[in-house]
């Protein structure tokens, strides 16, 4: 992780797809992502308040509803369709009482959800629903969702979770790859580093097979973890980015019932409360959507990890970043559809804010940065003009998305 990826593991894929990886499907009855993913674990009940429901989603910046747990069978799955196409969210449905190709007319309907952290043995058989679906259903996602990198080998039903990936992708062909990964956040116990070597696993495999890739990170308190602060959740987030992640989920959105869970503290509780983490998630998936039209064009090429220790220019030399003033960092660098160089530079400290200076291969003025709050890309701002250099302000856990303009 602390070493550059080398640039010739992922030439191949980036010769092959320039553009962005949303681009890369050719082939009859593939699914084709449209917009970035920002999406979730557990929806809301199907009831008379399901309207309201729905609304509150959308002022939340949700962009995707993963179905199951609510509405799963026909007619509430109808009135969700309904509610989705109103707001305009997309959906991926899972029923019990229908065949899915009678439910998926509407665009909003991305696919369904068919399998959460399958072993290798269930490959077989998904492979023939995925298949399935092509054809009664062209152009609609069977989503499945992959265990993390910690689950043992006789959950994975592999020798290790690199060959579980490797043969799902292989065996499976899905058109997203996605696994859901929990990092506990807490002194004396960080589990960052695992959480960014399963996105190095995610990013290789999506690279490779020219699919995108989302993953779940974790929103609620529950076993060992502790309940995530709003910048615990941004560095999930921005993390996953600087791999070049196009789906971030939420586990979990509603409180889901069991003993596992007896905290209440997902982003809606059971008596249908907004916890803080509905207003945390608003703010931060109002950034995310922003962004998400330029980042749905960009093509990973190289992550860089550089800890408080290092000597940052010599980690990043090749990189749009060619000085950086020492601390904690994640950077990923692209390559835009149209050929420009971009980065996103992550402060990887959830704790503290970060003002570092850097130093971009370009000229300032050939650096624009895309504007979370608009969307546009605007000129890059020196957040702080009385100093020597330019110096971006990041907060805890945060990211700045930038694009190069010219050499």
């Amino acid at each position: 992780m602390r070493k550059p990826t080398p640039l010739w593991t992922v030439l191949p894929a980036v010769l092959l797809c320039i553009t962005a990886i949303d681009c890369a499907f050719g082939q009859a009855g593939r699914f084709i992502q449209d917009r970035f993913a920002i999406g979730l674990w557990v929806d809301p009940p199907a009831d008379e308040k399901m309207d309201q429901r729905y609304q509150e989603l959308a002022e939340a910046n949700f962009t995707l509803v993963i179905g199951g747990f609510g509405a799963n069978n026909k007619q509430t799955i109808q009135k969700q369709i309904q509610l989705c196409e109103k707001y305009d969210l997309r959906l991926l449905i899972k029923t019990t009482d229908a065949k899915p190709e009678d439910l998926l007319n509407s665009p909003v309907c991305w696919g369904i959800n068919l399998h959460d952290e399958p072993s290798a043995r269930d490959f077989g058989r998904l492979r023939t629903a995925v298949d399935k679906l092509r054809q009664t259903s062209p152009g609609k996602l069977t989503y499945i969702n992959l265990f993390p990198n910690y689950a043992g080998n006789a959950q994975l039903g592999t020798d290790n979770y690199d060959q579980h990936v490797s043969r799902f992708v292989n065996e499976v062909e899905p058109d997203v790859l996605s696994m859901d990964h929990y990092p506990i956040m807490v002194p004396g116990a960080d589990g960052r580093k695992g959480y960014c070597d399963n996105l190095e696993v995610m990013r290789t495999y999506s690279l490779q097979k020219k699919i995108p890739f989302w993953n779940f990170f974790n929103t609620m308190p529950y076993g060992p973890h502790y309940d995530p602060t709003e910048a615990q959740l941004r560095w999930q987030i921005y993390t996953s980015l600087a791999y070049g992640a196009k789906g971030v989920l939420y586990f979990c959105y509603y409180t889901p019932a069991g003993g596992e869970f007896p905290k209440g503290g997902a982003i809606i509780t059971r008596d249908d409360r907004k916890t803080r983490h509905y207003y945390e998630a608003q703010r931060i998936n109002r950034a995310i959507r922003n962004l998400g039209p330029t980042l749905m064009k960009l093509t990973s090429t190289r992550v860089y990890r550089i800890e408080p220790k290092d000597k940052p220019a010599a980690i990043l030399k090749g990189s749009p970043i060619r000085q950086l003033t020492a601390g904690d960092y994640l950077v990923g660098e692209f390559v835009h559809e149209d050929g420009r160089k971009a980065v996103l530079l992550n402060n990887y400290d959830f704790a503290y804010s970060s003002w570092p200076t850097v130093t971009f291969e370009a000229p300032v003025e050939s650096v624009l940065e895309i504007d979370p709050e608009t969307s546009e890309a605007r000129p890059v701002i020196d957040d702080s003009p009385a100093m020597e250099g330019l110096q971006i302000s990041l907060d805890s856990g945060a990211g700045r998305l930038f694009i190069i303009q010219s050499n």
